[in-house]
């Protein structure tokens, strides 16, 4: 009886590993790269999106040219009306690289694939604007 209890006690943590296993990850993440990695798919890529999540007022203090703001606290009601290919190359950035991780997360959560999250402004050497 001990033996029959044991076995069911095992089949039954192991279902749920076996029927959710099927060789494929559906959970979406991002990419951490370097702001010099950022800078170099800026000079070779087209297509992409900067993403400034930074408040609306260190935006307009100084921004990375063609940036677009979205504060991280907004990204999940804002994100899919503006961001609307989720297979697009979104490049993440905020003040010091705490908020774009968290950015980049809830960008992942939200179905997009081709996120890379490249930390803070403050390491940014690459000259900035403001509007």
């Amino acid at each position: 009886m001990k033996r029959i209890f044991i076995a069911v006690s095992v089949a039954m943590m192991l279902i749920p590993l076996l029927v959710g296993c099927n060789g494929v990850d559906h959970t979406n993440t991002y990419e951490q790269i370097t702001p010099a990695e950022a800078k170099a798919l800026m000079d070779s890529e087209d297509g992409y999106v900067i993403l400034d999540v930074r408040t609306p007022e260190e935006y307009a203090a100084g921004h990375i040219a063609e940036a677009i703001l979205i504060p991280d606290y907004e990204i999940r009601e804002k994100a899919e009306s503006i961001l609307t290919d989720k297979d697009q190359l979104i490049l993440v950035y905020c003040r010091s690289g705490r908020s774009s991780k968290n950015a980049a997360n809830e960008l992942a959560a939200l179905g997009y694939t081709n996120i890379k999250e490249f930390g803070g402004i403050n390491d940014w050497e690459y000259g900035t604007v403001t509007e």
